[in-house]
């Protein structure tokens, strides 16, 4: 697995498809993934620390995990299939224990946006998507 930070998000309001790029945190290989309007507008908002009066979707999941003990520990880009990421969100549970669950690379992004966690991605993935 090679670390990844994000490098730039290009938000378009008249199309469904928001791009986030991601770059090698001590190369110079990127890649872009496609994902939604409102994952999108998260990992923005995340990123220049912005914070709504109520809890949206991915901030209620943060919480959530942080009421139960955890936190979000890392973030995997795992496979590509058929032009499709694939991602693992990886806790930390209180009783020192792990925990991985299956998330849309998006969504994975986005709540390691929030906190600060690392995001990774498989050589294969990098391979198969760079832009170098």
């Amino acid at each position: 697995m090679v670390e990844m930070v994000l490098h730039r998000i290009l938000i378009s309001e008249t199309s469904d498809q928001q791009y986030i790029f991601l770059k090698e945190k001590d190369g110079e290989r990127t890649f872009p993934i496609v994902i939604g309007f409102f994952e999108a507008q998260a990992i923005q908002r995340f990123v220049h620390g912005e914070k709504y009066p109520r809890p949206m979707t991915h901030d209620l999941f943060g919480a959530v995990v942080e009421a139960l003990g955890g936190a979000i520990e890392k973030v995997e880009i795992t496979h590509l299939k058929e032009g499709t990421f694939y991602a693992t969100l990886h806790f930390a549970r209180r009783d020192g224990t792990s925990a991985e669950v299956d998330a849309r690379p998006s969504d994975a992004i986005a709540l390691a946006t929030a906190a600060k966690a690392p995001i990774f991605v498989a050589e294969a993935v990098i391979e198969e998507s760079a832009t170098a």
